[in-house]
């Protein structure tokens, strides 16, 4: 959008980090509107009391500030954790997950306040830029979209602090610690600063939620988690809410210094960035429901979905969560999950999730075809006929070669 364009009212996802603080203001001035903020309790450390204090101090006309967390873990993570979606073998899609949440209800509270605008805090150089944005477009077509790090002159962090001192913004970044934080209930990410050199370590003090490793307890902790249709229902036999649940896994989880991952990704704009995350819960989730499937489905169904998972996380990586072939996928990886019932035991112990035992009314495993000791249901001798005629088209191959 060319600045100078009249705009009356904009709502702005606000999280009352640098960048939207700054974001906040800038638009007051720049555009002379009024400014609604959105900011969405997601699972993220936030102090919200002082959110709201930073918006009215920066001049929002109405805040909005809204529990999410079920809604979230429901509808979002617990459909992309039935698909096992994981980007580039490594990344949990926390990010990713939030985002089209947050856009949807920002543009109900466009519609409900009458905005002309939306507006968003990403970079012009990130993927939330695209995830917000295709979210945006695809629930209101015609709706305006204010993009301000594609339309300032502030270019960097460091500005950004500048700007914010000079205009009173209290912000969580210093000059001293200046990372790009992303936080829910499925995880934390850090980005900038120390981290944009590869071969840096990251140091101890950016860690929020899990303990190093070597500090775990030296006891390892066994759990059970439940299932029903690929969803997680309980927690070593106690029945909670999705929040809950993945609030309980994470405190697990970080306890024991399981879910840390630094990896550097492939963004869909183009270029490749490093970024460290700590997943707990997530990781100890996605353990046990490979477990559970491993009793529970078809050989050649899970090969089929497990064949889609690249292009599925692919699809939410790039910010298509509205769009109908994530739809149409996730329809049949939800009927996949019928059978997905049971109970997996996990043992968590110093960074390390390892399941330990699985058990389904729904399994597939027979103990009595698989067993080395004697049995009267399988016949060895049939293999022999398998493997020659799997072994024909080589051997015709080998025969030709000769």
């Amino acid at each position: 959008m060319n600045v100078g364009t009249s705009i009356n009212k904009v709502v702005l996802a606000y999280s009352g980090g640098l960048d939207t603080s700054v974001i906040l203001k800038w638009l007051v001035e720049t555009y002379q509107c009024e400014v609604v903020t959105f900011s969405a309790d997601i699972g993220q450390i936030e102090d919200f009391d002082k959110v709201r204090e930073n918006a009215v101090r920066s001049g929002a006309s109405n805040i909005y500030i809204e529990d999410l967390r079920e809604a979230f873990v429901k509808d979002y993570v617990f459909p992309a954790f039935r698909a096992n979606a994981i980007y580039e073998s490594q990344y949990l899609l926390g990010t990713s997950l939030a985002r089209p949440l947050i856009a949807k209800r920002q543009v109900e509270i466009a519609h409900q306040k009458e905005a002309d605008a939306v507006s968003h805090g990403a970079t012009g150089k990130g993927n939330d830029q695209v995830r917000f944005e295709l979210g945006y477009l695809a629930l209101d077509p015609g709706i305006q979209i204010i993009a301000p790090w594609r339309e300032w002159d502030l270019n960097s962090r460091t500005m950004l602090m500048d700007f914010a001192k000079r205009h009173d913004i209290e912000v969580p970044t210093t000059h001293a610690k200046p990372y790009s934080t992303d936080g829910n209930l499925l995880h934390v990410s850090y980005e900038g600063g120390i981290l944009e050199d590869p071969w840096a370590a990251p140091t101890e003090d950016i860690f929020t939620w899990t303990v190093a490793p070597e500090n775990a307890p030296d006891a390892p902790e066994v759990i059970e988690i439940d299932f029903l249709h690929g969803d997680p229902i309980a927690v070593n036999g106690k029945r909670l809410s999705p929040a809950k649940i993945l609030q309980r896994l994470n405190d697990l989880g970080g306890r024991h210094g399981i879910g840390r991952v630094d990896l550097v990704e492939n963004r869909f704009v183009g270029m490749k960035s490093r970024g460290v995350y700590e997943t707990p819960g997530g990781t100890i989730l996605r353990q046990a429901h490979i477990a559970m499937e491993s009793i529970t489905l078809d050989r050649e169904v899970l090969h089929l979905r497990d064949s889609l998972v690249p292009r599925y996380s692919k699809m939410l990586y790039f910010g298509f969560w509205f769009a109908p072939e994530r739809e149409a996928l996730q329809k049949m990886f939800d009927d996949i999950q019928q059978p997905v019932n049971g109970t997996v035991r996990l043992k968590l112990y110093k960074g390390n999730c390892t399941v330990l035992g699985r058990r389904s009314d729904n399994s597939l495993y027979r103990e009595d075809f698989a067993t080395f000791e004697d049995d009267t249901v399988y016949s060895q001798k049939d293999a022999e006929g398998f493997i020659r005629l799997n072994a024909l088209r080589l051997r015709i191959r080998s025969m030709l070669g000769k």
